[in-house]
């Protein structure tokens, strides 16, 4: 039930407001790509803001206080026309594109994690590569991602 109710909330969260090529698949590997973290044992922030202004597509934090992110891709012109995901590595333990069964998957780096999801869920084709965050550094994201949550939770009930 719980799990529901955040998963509607990010869909909601998503159709007002993400810039994908394909909304409806950006959305469907979105809440796929979601449903697979939360069975993994992450809680999912969607449009997660990072220190240096972007925002990552899905942030999980882990029950370990593991940073996981997500950058969903929809086509591949969505691929090829966005490098901002490069910016987001030194903010997350492990980072993974995100992407539909229809996707060229060739053309992700091989460096980097693949997830293949749909609206019901989604399985991790490649592991990501961890790195280990600086302990200010996971406390100061852990801290931003408490607080952004909050924020949406509280004005969500205004």
């Amino acid at each position: 039930m719980q799990n529901d109710l955040a998963l509607e909330q990010l869909t909601s969260t998503l159709d007002e407001g993400h810039a994908g090529l394909r909304p409806e698949v950006t959305v469907a590997v979105t809440n796929g790509t979601a449903r697979l973290l939360v069975d993994m044992g992450y809680v999912v922030l969607p449009e997660f803001i990072l220190p240096n202004g972007r925002r990552a597509d899905l942030a999980g934090l882990g029950p370990k206080g593991q940073l996981l992110f997500a950058e969903v891709k929809s086509c591949r012109e969505d691929f090829l026309g966005d490098n901002k995901w490069q910016e987001y590595r030194e903010y997350c333990d492990l980072f993974f594109f995100a992407v539909s069964p229809d996707f060229p998957i060739d053309i992700l780096p091989m460096a980097e994690g693949r997830i293949l999801a749909d609206q019901f869920g989604g399985a991790i084709l490649t592991p990501a590569t961890g790195q280990q965050l600086v302990a200010a550094r996971r406390k100061a994201l852990t801290f931003a991602f408490a607080r952004q949550a909050a924020n949406r939770l509280f004005a969500n009930r205004l």
